[in-house]
């Protein structure tokens, strides 16, 4: 339940409550198990209130909760809108490249979010919190990003074969270099390179500014290339010359992202088609910061196959071993 709320970006008290709530369950030894499934006392159990307690009580009663019947038929709902061509996208997609969390501004732990992307079916997933400039989402000091890196190369060593992959999202700067130490960006295996600031700059200015970026020895995909958003506290995209920019990602090789967050859909339609046509790589990343949030990349695949690209052009179909020698390859 969690994790279809979660998806669908409802309250973020909601979610959490649920997740707590299977947390402290799970935690929960036999005999207290038993001595609270007989005497009907959930509530007893800290974090579980009077909503989760009525759902422990209908799954041991064998009835599927009505909170979790409404949000499968409202998942279902939306996935019958995706065309055949996205669904089979979304089913050679092996990783998301794009991901955050509670480290800079996600809404939950590594663990979580990697166990998450184990039982998707996921290969690999690309841990990339934000880097120091960005403090709003308290992007990682170098310091912290190397004590990350660390967490990472341990938390591999016991979950293979599934790869957690050492990334970072990583600021681009007026100038269009990148926000992150050059000796700890050589320790990545992805980095995802993105504009966050003085998104309304001059066309002339953000295209040698992402120029710049996409130069970077460093920089492996163009994270939402545009700025925009599509909902809530909606901003226009930035202005560019798209053409310049996806001829530059071509010749370095550097992946266009398709951010498959509902409210980015970056790039816009028809930069997207311009990018295809140019001949770009693609990276579909759902730019989650919860675990139900990684589900998002059906709408990301389903946008892909509408301007004709095919798994071979999409680097997140790839698998982890072709993946990390085109983003390890010579600049």
């Amino acid at each position: 339940m969690a994790f279809l709320l979660e998806r669908q970006r409802a309250s973020e008290y909601r979610s959490r409550a649920y997740r707590t709530a299977g947390e402290r369950l799970r935690d929960l030894d036999e005999p207290a198990w038993d001595r609270h499934r007989a005497a009907g006392s959930w509530q007893q159990v800290e974090g579980i209130g009077s909503s989760t307690a009525a759902v422990v009580a209908q799954v041991l009663e064998g009835t599927v909760p009505e909170v979790l019947g409404a949000l499968e038929r409202e998942l279902a709902d939306r996935l019958a809108l995706a065309s055949p061509g996205g669904v089979a996208l979304r089913r050679e997609v092996r990783g998301d490249l794009h991901a955050h969390t509670e480290a800079s501004d996600g809404a939950a732990t590594m663990t979580d979010m990697v166990l998450t992307a184990v039982g998707m079916g996921h290969d690999y997933l690309a841990v990339t919190d934000h880097s120091p400039r960005l403090t709003v989402a308290n992007g990682l000091s170098p310091a912290r990003l190397a004590a990350q890196v660390e967490q990472i190369d341990a938390m591999n060593t016991v979950l293979g074969p599934f790869r957690i992959l050492r990334g970072i999202e990583v600021d681009i700067l007026d100038d269009g270099t990148l926000d992150q130490r050059p000796e700890l960006l050589d320790r990545l295996d992805v980095v995802v390179a993105s504009v966050h600031s003085k998104l309304r700059q001059d066309a002339a200015a953000m295209t040698a500014r992402l120029l710049t970026a996409v130069a970077q020895p460093w920089t492996d995909v163009l994270g939402h290339c545009t700025g925009r958003k599509v909902q809530g506290r909606e901003r226009p995209p930035s202005r560019f010359d798209a053409p310049a920019v996806f001829a530059a990602c071509v010749e370095q090789g550097v992946a266009v992202e398709v951010n498959a967050s509902p409210d980015r859909r970056d790039p816009p339609d028809e930069l997207l088609a311009l990018a295809a046509a140019t001949g770009c790589l693609f990276s579909v990343d759902s730019d989650a910061h919860a675990p139900g949030q990684l589900d998002w990349l059906v709408d990301g695949c389903d946008r892909l196959a509408a301007v004709g690209v095919g798994a071979e052009r999409v680097v997140t179909t790839w698998p982890v071993e072709r993946l990390l020698e085109w983003t390890g390859r010579p600049r």
